[in-house]
Formats: structure tokens, sequence, C-alpha cells
């Protein structure tokens, strides 16, 4: 199964979901059952509860697969951003590291010198 087709699945369930709560509370006001004020505040509540829930769903899958989903907490960086970030992250340290080397051999030599004048 493709990454996009749990993503996909779990939206359409929870648009099934929560369409399916709002025909039964329009059917059952129809009808004029008991019941209806309470079933169209639980659609209310299901209106935001459904999206959060499948919201933590697909973040939850991602962080367990290790892949990226549109529920990463930092989407506005594509994987290319945080390549080329990590990239420069490394190539800064290679950097430094050599500068230090050669601070590091500069210094043994220069104290040589002093010493066998």
């Amino acid at each position: 199964m493709k990454k996009s087709n749990v993503k996909r699945i779990v939206a359409l369930g929870a648009v099934v979901i929560i369409l399916g709560l709002y025909i039964a509370a329009f059917i059952l006001s129809l009808l004029e059952a008991p019941g209806t004020g309470d079933l169209f505040r639980i659609c209310l509540i299901a209106t935001v509860a459904v999206p959060l829930l499948a919201w933590i769903y697909i973040w939850m899958y991602g962080q367990l697969t290790g892949k990226r989903t549109i529920a990463d907490l930092n989407l506005m960086q594509s994987p290319q951003d945080v390549r080329k970030a990590e990239e420069e992250a490394a190539a800064m340290e290679e950097e430094l590291r050599r500068a230090e080397e050669e601070d590091t051999a500069s210094g043994e030599n220069e104290g040589g010198d002093k010493s066998g004048t």
C-alpha cells in the first residue's frame, strides 16, 4: 500500500463519519424524533474531534514510519530544504574542524621554532 493511500483512507473515513452524523441528524429532525438536539450537538463536537483524531493518526503514522506526512509540524520545509540545511551544517562543521587542526598544527610549529632559537 502506498503511503498516500493510508492518508487518503483516513481522510475519507473522517469525511464519511462526519457526513453520516449530519445526514442522520437531518433525517431524525425531519421525523421529529426525540434526542435530535443531542445528536446535533454530537455532530458539532464530531466536526472538530474527528478531523483532530485523523490528524493525530496521520502524524503518528509519519512518526512511526519515519516518513513525511501532511501532519508534520515542520510542513513549511521541503525535504530538499531539510537536506540542504543538513549539508550546509555538515560543511560548516568540517570547515571548523579543519581550521582547528590548522591552528593546532601552526601553534606546534611556532612553539617548536621558538624553542630551537
